[in-house]
């Protein structure tokens, strides 16, 4: 009688995430960190990182030393933009490769849970009950972006935000791209009956625009800037769930 052994699995594909870059040496190291809590959660994933720009490995180098094994490409972006939308797609069909591409990672009410967490970071020691957030306002301050989806899905996130986690108001801004400054927002606020205030960065790690946001937060008269969200374990969560709605054993690294 011949006996048939049960085939093995097939390896999960790797979880290959893919952040913008930056010349400030925080924004690697914030990845890197973000890297290692998915890799703590997910060890068989065998996360890789790569860059767009300014940082190495670039796409093409990440996908090398993957040596022909499955792979799912996880953005690091939070709106899905012109670097969602062109940059990686480009950059994996430069690099002859055929990976299935997961969301970016707005909306997600694990954002929410991450911006709350730094938050009450910067709030610390002090304790805010859910339900004593209404005398506080929030200001929202992201990169800012061009593409009106990517501002418009910034502005339903405040308003969910607003609605949903109990704070007085929360109000947009942004650092870069055109339309309200961190000023306009603290300003709206105070119009609103918000004395007490905390800018809140909506950005993935330190650099230019979280300066600029500081900046301008405290010479507009902020009371609290919140940190970057980091390396916060929602967005470890959160990469790990977009992976898993794309993800199958076995799907193809390369065309």
């Amino acid at each position: 009688m011949t006996s048939h052994r049960p085939h093995p699995a097939p390896a999960a594909p790797v979880l290959l995430l893919i952040a913008h870059g930056s010349r400030d040496p925080r924004h690697a190291a914030t990845v890197a960190a973000l890297a290692d809590r998915v890799r703590r959660l997910r060890p068989e994933l065998r996360p890789a990182t790569a860059y767009l720009d300014h940082c190495a490995p670039r796409v093409p180098q990440a996908l090398a030393t993957l040596a022909g094994r499955p792979a799912v490409a996880v953005p690091l972006l939070l709106n899905r933009a012109f670097h969602a939308r062109h940059d990686i797609p480009a950059a994996l069909r430069a690099a002859g490769a055929a990976l299935p591409v997961a969301e970016v990672l707005a909306p997600s009410p694990l954002l929410l849970e991450a911006l709350d967490r730094r938050i009450a970071e910067a709030l610390a020691p002090e304790v805010i009950p859910a339900d004593s957030r209404r005398g506080i306002g929030v200001v929202l301050a992201a990169a800012g972006s061009s593409d009106p989806a990517a501002d418009a899905a910034t502005r339903a996130l405040a308003a969910h935000w607003e609605r949903t986690r109990g704070w007085g108001a929360v109000e947009v801004a942004y650092a870069a791209a055109s339309g309200p400054r961190v000023a306009d927002a603290l300003a709206a606020l105070r119009a609103r009956g918000l004395r007490r205030s905390v800018v809140a960065p909506y950005l993935l790690a330190p650099g230019v625009l979280p300066d600029r946001i500081a900046t301008a937060a405290a010479e507009a008269g902020a009371d609290l800037v919140a940190p970057v969200l980091g390396a916060a374990p929602e967005l470890a969560a959160l990469l790990l769930q977009r992976y898993g709605e794309v993800a199958r054993p076995g799907t193809a690294l390369a065309a």
